[in-house]
């Protein structure tokens, strides 16, 4: 699996358990538009250290933060380097 459909597949795991309709997930959509809260995001964020063994926002990689799903998820993929 790849972090792009591990990313996409925790997102919409999350939103499904907090009952939040999700729009289409592609690389433009806007985190803030996303349909998940702070909470939310946190939530997809401390997953995804589960399975991925990183947390960007932790580990202090170098970035601007993410703005939309895109580098949310190129976020994670420099991480992972």
């Amino acid at each position: 699996m790849t972090i792009r459909s591990t990313i996409q597949d925790t997102i919409l795991q999350v939103a499904s358990e907090l009952n939040k309709s999700m729009p289409p997930l592609d690389d433009d959509l806007p985190l803030l538009d996303s349909g998940l809260d702070s909470l939310g995001l946190a939530v997809v964020v401390a997953r995804l250290e589960d399975v991925l063994g990183v947390d960007p926002f932790r580990d202090g990689v170098d970035g601007a933060f993410p703005v939309t799903l895109g580098d949310f998820i190129r976020f994670y993929d420099n991480a992972a380097k």
